[in-house]
């Protein structure tokens, strides 16, 4: 009863915080842990399918930076959550993508979060992948959970597909929260999609530099999302 209390850190720790969580990105030296969450009803088919084809790339760009480790995590129907056990190679990872079949039915962005933060807590994770077009879920809970990422030094990078306004404007707030990146992509864009994947693997697996001189070979995309991630 005696104590006194602190003030609240203010918005210069906070950032200070979040900075030096960032230079810390990975945690367990060439082993990055990269939780690849996708958006799997129905809507999102065609882009399912793509993304079984380009997966292989995030471990192809992130090979010379160290060992990546996924993890499969999809929502879909009717309050259908899943995730997989960890896997270290493309063929794994693409073997679990293709037992995966689309299936109507409403966002689960919230769960998605939730078991990141759960799975953060046991085995630190060095990024998180989401992949969605839209979000039927109330926005303010989902930006409390990334920025709790956010502190954790656990950056989002929410890749949005379409144009959708509502899903556009979640995906940038988890971006912008946890300290992460957004990028748009489209069906007629799949070498986009190719290249943020293989961004977010080097990042897993090397940290901002290494994405750095990754992106340096010229990618201006892929050098904005540097910049977001600098910021």
């Amino acid at each position: 009863m005696g104590k006194s209390l602190k003030p609240a850190s203010d918005s210069t720790e906070i950032e200070a915080f979040i900075n030096q969580a960032k230079d810390l990105a990975v945690r367990d030296t060439g082993r990055g842990r990269l939780l690849f969450a996708m958006d799997a009803t129905a809507s999102r088919r065609p882009t399912w399918d793509h993304a079984c084809q380009l997966q292989s790339e995030m471990f192809l760009a992130s090979a010379e930076s160290g060992q990546l480790l996924v993890q499969l995590c999809y929502y879909r129907g009717y309050r259908e959550f899943h995730y997989t056990g960890w896997v270290d190679s493309a063929a794994a990872l693409l073997d679990q993508m293709d037992a995966v079949s689309c299936l109507g039915g409403h966002t689960q962005i919230g769960r998605v979060l939730e078991h990141a933060l759960r799975e953060n807590s046991l085995h630190p994770l060095n990024a998180i992948v989401l992949v969605g077009d839209c979000c039927e879920e109330k926005i303010d809970p989902l930006c409390e959970m990334a920025g709790e990422l956010g502190l954790h030094g656990t950056p989002i990078f929410s890749f949005h597909e379409g144009n959708d306004p509502n899903g556009r404007l979640l995906f940038e707030q988890l971006a912008r929260l946890s300290g992460g990146a957004f990028a748009r992509f489209d069906l007629k864009s799949a070498s986009r999609l190719r290249e943020l994947l293989g961004a977010a693997a080097v990042y897993a697996t090397g940290g901002l530099a290494a994405l750095e001189r990754y992106a340096g070979k010229g990618n201006r995309q892929l050098l904005a999302l540097t910049q977001q991630l600098r910021k």
